[in-house]
């Protein structure tokens, strides 16, 4: 294991297996705290998380009992749908380890995306007004996309505002995310990485010349000393 300093935040080199461990820990940690909000994120790794955590019991008791369960982005699908993060952290993990219903909270995908959008920034407002989740977990796209801030996104540059919004990503559809504003406000981040594909999006996020349009990973940079890359050797093969 390695840690890398960069503008984005520290880079911890890890297996994948290293790195699933790594995340428990952090989820432990908060737990054993008290009630805690953990951000999850789509994709295969965290699907590849899921599995392992089952597998391992690797998450506490205090964990399932006390952590309150999101995903940062959604797609506007039914929570069924092979497409749905929530839907994948249900069957793949929630279920599996017997979280209560009362801890899972999913992005309300039965209205429209704005409406959506609105009814879950609401809802945050009443629970907790000035913070977002204690850990706000992120996924990296090959694109250097994260969350659902994609490349040439509007919502790249803005700060301040609602903490949730919906937004037409061309091409996929209408997107539910946690914005800049709601990334401001995460207690931590953790932003799992692997393989070469990600190479160059990392690079460009932790080094590369100031350009979040082109890169919106690097919207993170704002929060360097509160982010940590969990990345495979393939992916900061470039570092």
């Amino acid at each position: 294991m390695s840690d890398l300093v960069t503008s984005a935040g520290t880079v911890r080199v890890l297996t994948r297996e290293e790195s699933f461990a790594d995340l428990a820990s952090r989820i432990n940690a908060l737990a054993a705290r008290g009630p805690a909000s953990v951000g999850l994120s789509g994709g295969s790794t965290p699907k590849a998380f899921y599995a392992w955590a089952v597998q391992t019991k690797a998450l506490s008791a205090a964990s399932i009992e006390r952590v309150d369960w999101h995903v940062s982005d959604e797609r506007c699908v039914p929570l069924a749908s092979d497409d749905s993060n929530f839907g994948h952290a249900i069957r793949g993990m929630l279920d599996a380890l017997g979280v209560p219903a009362a801890r899972r909270f999913p992005w309300p995908v039965e209205l429209a995306p704005n409406e959506a959008a609105s009814a879950y920034e609401a809802a945050w407002k009443q629970r907790s007004p000035t913070k977002a989740f204690d850990l706000c977990i992120l996924g990296l796209g090959d694109d250097s996309h994260v969350a659902s801030l994609w490349p040439q996104c509007p919502l790249i540059g803005q700060k301040t505002g609602p903490r949730f919004t919906a937004t037409e990503w061309p091409g996929r559809g209408w997107r539910l995310t946690i914005t800049e504003a709601g990334l401001a406000q995460c207690a931590s981040i953790v932003v799992l990485v692997g393989g070469a594909a990600k190479a160059s999006a990392l690079r460009a996020i932790a080094h590369g010349d100031s350009a979040p349009s082109l890169h919106p990973g690097q919207v993170l940079r704002a929060h360097a000393g509160r982010v940590t890359w969990l990345a495979d050797q393939a992916a900061a093969a470039l570092l």
